[in-house]
């Protein structure tokens, strides 16, 4: 009888998805539904981005193109690093892909064997546990709490590393939790991966989404070099999440396998959206400072409106644009918690189990909407609060 691969089964979706569709649904029926649950920021690509992908358009890129990405984005990309980061890499060690999940789906297909293990951060990005299995390799988890301020402990993770670990993810900073590491921890995980020579897989996807200090790439540190590759994109820095571009740094072994998994796959990204991606990076109108800006005005008022409703109690991130709050005060699980808001309330928001079991006393709502809504999204759910209010009486 045909069936399914059996990969499919041990892959997961994502809880921002199935909370959007529930949320969705409601919103055809006529609710008011404020959407905090999508890490995707409210504003837009600059002008001149949309103007090149016109021209570029116009000028006839809408080709075939070389299968790592045009090498004039490629050479932007390099100097961007530099700029942003303070790191050198080749454009010849960069390949374009049609977002950040392909291109750590293929990072991780490039470098693990079945049952090799990957430690990754919990709670965390849900697609690097689910694209493991996927792999037939094992993700081991390390966790990420609020004992911590949810830095990854690395002697947890020197403890979790076997002679079947053959990878570390890193996520600063961090999805759900908007955490950056500190030099600390990332020079003591660099250590760890040198000694015990891992593959690095450094997802700097938020990287320029931080309120205050200089972001520090894991590529920085000694003997990272050689075993780091990093994924990034347009999606979070340059709101262009529609546009499905990323990217991965690579070292130069690796660099003909990303480039194999292209040609047998999406054999090059589009060209017209590379060349606004270029006048992307450029941001001559300073369009990804003035919304980093705006999201760091956001997380000040809405940390804090969030820390006056009963039970909630919220650390302000760090970087990202999510709030990750803690719920234990409620009485309530975060599943139950989320049911309210969205069904009573009609605020959407995700319960923190779907980042992890590390996460499951929490609840993550994205910043990134404006600030009349995040106002009106606290206001709305004041007023559900009675419902485990009452419940904590009735303890």
């Amino acid at each position: 009888m045909r069936s399914i691969a059996s990969r499919m089964s041990v892959m997961s979706g994502e809880g921002a998805l199935s909370v959007n569709a529930r949320a969705k649904e409601l919103e055809s029926q006529g609710r008011s539904i404020i959407h905090l649950e999508l890490g995707e920021p409210d504003f837009h690509p600059g002008p001149s981005v949309v103007e090149s992908v016109g021209k570029a358009l116009a000028e006839g890129k809408d080709r075939y193109c070389a299968v790592a990405g045009v090498p004039a984005l490629r050479e932007q990309i390099a100097a961007y690093l530099q700029r942003s980061r303070n790191i050198s890499v080749s454009a010849a060690n960069i390949v374009i892909a049609p977002g950040c999940k392909a291109a750590l789906f293929f990072a991780m297909m490039a470098l693990l064997e079945p049952g090799d293990e990957v430690l990754y951060p919990n709670p965390g990005f849900p697609g690097y546990p689910s694209i493991t299995l996927g792999l037939a390799a094992v993700p081991v988890p390390f966790d990420l709490s609020s004992c911590n301020h949810f830095q990854p402990d690395p002697s947890e993770v020197a403890a979790k590393i076997t002679r079947r670990t053959r990878m570390l993810l890193t996520n600063s900073p961090g999805n759900p939790t908007g955490t950056v590491y500190t030099d600390a921890i990332q020079r003591a995980l660099a250590e760890l991966a040198v000694k015990h020579d891992l593959w690095v897989l450094s997802d700097e996807i938020y990287a320029r989404i931080i309120y205050g200090g200089e972001y520090v790439s894991m590529l920085s540190y000694p003997g990272m070099e050689e075993r780091t590759l990093i994924v990034d994109g347009f999606s979070k820095s340059f709101a262009m999440t529609g546009w499905r571009l990323g990217y991965t740094v690579a070292p130069p072994e690796v660099v003909p396998a990303l480039a194999m998994l292209a040609i047998n796959s999406y054999t090059c990204v589009a060209e017209f959206t590379q060349y606004a991606a270029i006048d992307a990076l450029r941001d001559r109108e300073g369009t990804t400072p003035r919304m980093v800006a705006e999201f760091g005005r956001r997380r000040e008022q809405f940390v804090h409106d969030l820390n006056e409703v009963p039970g909630f109690r919220c650390e302000s991130p760090e970087g990202a644009f999510y709030a990750w709050v803690d719920i234990r005060g409620t009485g309530a699980s975060a599943e139950e918690v989320c049911r309210i808001l969205l069904e009573e309330a009609g605020v959407a928001a995700i319960p923190g189990a779907a980042f992890g079991l590390s996460g499951k006393h929490f609840v993550r709502f994205s910043f990134a909407s404006s600030v009349a809504n995040l106002r009106e999204a606290v206001a709305r759910i004041m007023k559900v609060s009675a419902a485990w209010q009452g419940t904590l009486a009735e303890i």
